[in-house]
């Protein structure tokens, strides 16, 4: 089975998006605020090992490191972002462990209690690549963990980064997780950009069935 991202989504392309200073571009959030609540409403502790898809430069893996979480993987293509985080968190850094890697041919090597995904989905734009996307969350996890999805809503932006993308409802969410799954909670909530505009979240928590 294929696995293909809007058209561009590369690691170069990520890269010099990076370069052009992540805290300026739209998807900067100084804190992971959506993420840390859903997070919070889990039955997860500190102990819990969690990986962040698409995790790039973000600040979730402040927020989960200040909580005392010990067991974090960012998964990224792009080397430039995993770098901006690596070098923001200093000492810290050797606590998360970094995967390089394309979600489109990355093999999980391991199970995880949490799955964090903020702003991957809405780049799948037809049902192969959604798809594909199950079958990495199937493989990176196991019956009870749980599933954070962060995910452009019905009147977010058609565009990120320059590339075209997927704008999801409540609905649509629960379709891409499909039946092994069990939606806890979800909320749309607006993401402030650095330059004041808003972009509308559907955000989803869910827990994979026993």
């Amino acid at each position: 089975m294929t696995y293909r991202c809007a058209m561009g989504s590369s690691a170069q392309h990520w890269d010099e998006a990076y370069r052009q200073g992540d805290t300026t571009r739209g998807w900067y959030q100084p804190h992971a605020s959506m993420s840390m609540k859903l997070l919070g409403s889990s039955a997860v502790s500190s102990t819990s090992s969690i990986v962040d898809i698409g995790a790039g430069a973000s600040t979730f893996v402040d927020g989960l490191l200040a909580a005392g979480f010990t067991d974090i993987t960012l998964v990224d293509h792009s080397p430039v972002g995993l770098d901006i985080a690596q070098g923001r968190l200093g000492d810290a850094s050797t606590h998360v462990r970094t995967i390089v890697a394309d979600l489109r041919g990355w093999e999980p090597q391991r199970e995880y209690d949490v799955w964090h995904d903020r702003a991957v989905a809405h780049f799948l734009l037809d049902e192969a690549d959604q798809s594909r996307y199950l079958d990495t969350l199937l493989a990176a996890t196991h019956p009870g963990s749980f599933v954070i999805i962060g995910v452009f809503g019905p009147d977010g932006p058609p565009m990120c980064a320059g590339l075209p993308v997927r704008r999801f409802t409540e609905a649509d969410v629960a379709s891409l997780l499909g039946d092994k799954f069990e939606i806890l909670h979800t909320e749309i909530s607006d993401h402030v950009r650095p330059d004041g505009d808003t972009q509308q979240y559907v955000w989803t928590l869910a827990q994979r069935r026993r």
